[in-house]
């Protein structure tokens, strides 16, 4: 292979040759009639400063918080709060939540317990603080970040009005009414509506298509306890009548050239500056100072400034993730009189076109980043529980195993929110892109109301837009006819109130596609095997949750199979309490274990989920350019049970979390398999060496692939030097004769290694399990040892053949266990250390795996 280096641009220019179509951005974008984007207009310059020259005093910090301790109380018979059988509630949070802690209700999550739960979404809510004010404010507004659903709020007995939608507002002026010492709020949350129309499936609420709530949680298909609770957090914050809102800082070059839209309130006369103060957030260097000033100026304003050496903002895997942190403060006669702050971060995107140029039928699906091309790997983002517990512990947890797996972008899909504050700041911190879509789906956009829907693109999209890691918007979740009225306002709005990512009218549309033919339609495995698309927006298989975490949702239920079909096993299955779905568990688990115990099916459905997903993407990353990114479905769950997830509800992290790792990783060298069963079939599989960032170009790599029979005798054993000389190399097919498949199992191991011979990446897979229900688990055994010092763990393979599918497990941590490897291949002699998150003894087991501890 020939040595060729060449730049980002000339690569483009290459791969994606300009020609006089319009995409299907381009026409998008004329459809939507927009205005100019905040980037577009006219913007005035800022002057450098030196640190600390102006502004005299600093700003009091007024606001208030009313989240904390409440009272829930149930509306009584004559439409009033019963007080006397109150009970203490927590906010943000649900009145679910609330009612678990408080022991009126079983845990809805184990069970069938969820119905119990859901009862209580039909009722009227009442929810009470009393709170002290000592502050002086000008002008002070009460405000809900989110109040599910539909609400009333008195503050001192009188009524400030009602509102509707689940995320963000009501928000109130209440100079009038609030007072110096003791006040009192109340809230009255109205019951969740009860439509059933017929639909899939019948049991499912479809009160979400007439308002703007995370949807996923009415029953069809996931759990079926509509959200009712202040979900978000409350405060009182002075707005003077001068004052900056909405600051914005966007990205015009790489160069450091920015540009800060803020809407600027005015009511004096006074000439006055703006002045940003820019400092690094989460890295070390220097504070850079700018100004602007103003006689009569006010409304919306852009402001340019340059950063000297601005550090770039990566996704995961390709850089650093640097944040800055901007101070914008207003200055009248040098006296500080507003001030807001932002993170944000310097990077860029555009999007090209795959190869052929762009078409009116595509959107441009090539995502670059900071003037780089990238193949795009991610998964599905569900919303995170379905009693609304949006806590920093369970975010950091999932969104660290997604960085772990090399994941770079997140898809919010219309079935949920736009996500909070939190789930962007850590997606900024840890690298992860994200595709976010509005709460719509299946063409709910015609029927939700028009002005609650207005109101939550336009405050979620102000509230978002400074967020790096925001790469997309998306109008919503499968819709087969996503125009319209509010299709348009949608991208109107991506438009004049952002302008920096693209906007997406639906998903799957315009070249991204959704496959679920394996489950649903009952295909075999091989179909996924074989699937290919521009961008894949969703697929996936369904597998159970780790042993620990099924046993909770059993809640003494017998742990056996067959289940009771009507028992709790079967209530946790998709379509989540309807009881279905357990002939497909018996079919996907079946290609590789007997249905003789909970255990094998448990196993079965998990490495169905390895084979059903991991195939699929790494096919998908050998066809870049024409394949430019991956989401599969999904990272996680809002509800415990038989679904799609790497990551089980509870936090447990399954096979498909470090099969995937492999998969995902930067460098890895994949096999192309197009049948799960190659017993006594001559066979051709392609083999490519994946170098995502390029950093091996030029240099010699060798490329091991060895595999095994059920014996562990070799089949086949080679080694290639190779010089890589983009992303992708072909590297020949890996060829098996009759004799050779005419086995039982086949094992094969792919070794990437510098010239020295070190091991940079492994990867290794499975194949002919079907010849006989479990015999993955029958191949000759391995003899392995191991010894734990605190969260340090050292194995070796103390035999002559390879230990495959060697597991670690803490019993009793697994909703919060991250290992640094899991599921993986040992070579005879090889010793291995694996990092443990959490304290606790663990266990090592395996396919084939004999532990030999004295």
């Amino acid at each position: 292979m020939k040595i060729f280096c060449c730049s980002a641009l000339v690569l483009l220019s290459e791969m994606f040759p300009l020609q006089a179509q319009k995409s299907m951005d381009e026409l998008d974008r004329i459809s939507f009639r927009a205005g100019l984007s905040p980037l577009e207009r006219d913007g005035f310059r800022m002057e450098k400063i030196k640190n600390g020259l102006l502004g005299n005093g600093d700003i009091k910090n007024t606001e208030l918080s009313l989240s904390g301790e409440w009272l829930l109380a149930e509306d009584g018979l004559d439409g009033r709060p019963e007080w006397d059988n109150s009970i203490q509630a927590i906010v943000p949070g649900s009145i679910h939540e609330v009612l678990f802690k408080a022991g009126r209700i079983p845990d809805p999550m184990i069970g069938r317990n969820d119905s119990v739960a859901e009862k209580h979404s039909y009722h009227r809510w009442w929810l009470k603080r009393i709170f002290e004010n000592e502050n002086i404010y000008v002008n002070p507004k009460l405000r809900f970040a989110g109040v599910a659903n539909h609400c009333w709020v008195w503050l001192n007995g009188h009524c400030l009005g009602e509102h509707e939608g689940m995320f963000g507002g009501p928000d109130f002026e209440i100079k009038e009414y609030l007072k110096a010492g003791k006040n009192e709020l109340v809230v009255l949350l109205d019951s969740i509506p009860r439509v059933y129309n017929g639909g899939w499936p019948a049991t499912a609420n479809e009160a979400w298509k007439q308002t703007v709530v995370v949807n996923c949680v009415y029953g069809w298909h996931y759990a079926k306890i509509p959200s009712l609770g202040i979900w978000q957090d409350v405060f009182i914050e002075d707005c003077p009548p001068d004052r900056i809102e909405n600051a914005f800082i966007a990205t015009k070059d790489l160069s450091g050239e920015m540009r800060l839209h803020i809407d600027l309130k005015r009511e004096q006369i006074q000439a006055g500056g703006i002045r940003v103060r820019i400092e690094p957030y989460n890295f070390e260097g220097e504070t850079q100072e700018f100004f602007w000033k103003f006689k009569d100026n006010s409304g919306n304003l852009n402001l340019d400034f340059k950063l000297d050496n601005p550090k770039l903002w990566y996704p995961n895997g390709m850089g650093e993730q640097s944040l800055y942190k901007a101070t914008v403060d207003l200055l009248i006669e040098n006296q500080v009189i507003d001030r807001k702050k932002v993170v944000f971060g310097v990077r860029t995107i555009e999007m090209a076109s795959l190869p052929g140029g762009p078409r009116p039928d595509k959107y441009n699906w090539t995502f670059v980043i900071n003037g780089v091309s990238m193949f795009v790997k991610g998964a599905g983002w569900c919303t995170m529980d379905a009693m609304l517990d949006f806590s920093e512990v369970r975010y950091r947890h999932f969104l660290t195993a997604a960085r772990d797996q090399h994941i770079q972008m997140l898809r919010a899909w219309g079935g949920g929110l736009p996500e909070t504050d939190i789930f962007y700041r850590l997606c900024d911190e840890l690298g992860i892109m994200v595709m976010q879509e509005w709460p719509t789906a299946w063409d709910s956009h015609k029927t939700q109301p028009v002005n609650v829907l207005k109101e939550t693109v336009v405050r979620n999209t102000l509230r978002l837009r400074n967020h790096p890691s925001l790469v997309m918007w998306g109008a919503g979740n499968e819709s087969s006819n996503p125009f319209g009225e509010m299709i348009d306002f949608m991208g109107k709005v991506s438009i004049e109130l952002d302008g920096t990512r693209p906007f997406h009218r639906g998903e799957a549309w315009g070249g991204s596609k959704h496959n679920y033919n394996c489950w649903w339609d009952g295909l075999h495995l091989n179909h996924n095997l074989n699937m290919t698309a521009d961008f894949w927006g969703e697929f996936g298989i369904p597998s159970l949750p780790l042993k620990e975490h099924v046993l909770y949702y059993l809640d003494g239920e017998e742990y056996s199979w067959p289940v009771d079909k009507n028992g709790n096993f079967a209530h946790h299955t998709p379509i989540f309490g309807t009881n279905g779905e357990l002939e497909k568990l018996e079919q996907y688990s079946g290609y590789f274990m007997p249905d003789s115990t909970l255990d094998c099916m448990i196993l079965g459905s998990q490495l169905a989920q390895v084979e059903g997903v991991r195939h699929t993407l790494e096919r998908a990353r050998t066809r870049w350019p024409y394949c430019t990114g991956a989401l599969y479905y999904k990272l996680n769950d809002n509800y415990p049970g038989l679904s799609w997830s790497s990551i089980d509800y509870y936090g447990g992290v399954k096979p498909l979390h470090y099969f995937l790792k492999r998969s995902y990783a930067p460098l890895v060298s994949v096999l192309l398999f197009d049948r799960t069963n190659m017993a006594a079939q001559q066979v051709s599989l392609p083999h490519y060496l994946l170098d995502e960032n390029e950093r091996w170009c030029g240099k010699e790599i060798k490329v091991r692939v060895s595999i095994y029979n059920q014996d562990f005798k070799e089949v086949l054993d080679s080694t290639i030097v190779v010089f890589p000389e983009e992303k992708v190399s072909f590297l020949g097919d890996v060829s098996l004769n009759v004799e050779q498949t005419d086995v039982v199992m086949l094992y094969y191991k792919t070794d990437v290694m510098d010239a020295a011979g070190k091991v940079l990446a492994r990867n290794w897979y499975f194949t002919n399990y079907e010849t006989k229900q479990g015999c993955i688990l029958e191949s000759k055994r391995s003899k392995l040892s191991y010894s734990q010092n605190g969260r340090i763990l050292i194995l070796k393979n103390n035999d002559v053949i390879p230990a495959v599918g060697v597991t670690v497990e803490v019993p009793g941590k697994a909703s919060s266990l991250l290992l640094s490897d899991n599921y993986f291949w040992m070579d005879p002699g090889e010793e291995k250390k694996i990092e443990i998150n959490v304290d606790g003894i663990a266990v090592v087991k395996g396919w084939n795996v004999s532990i030999v501890n004295e």
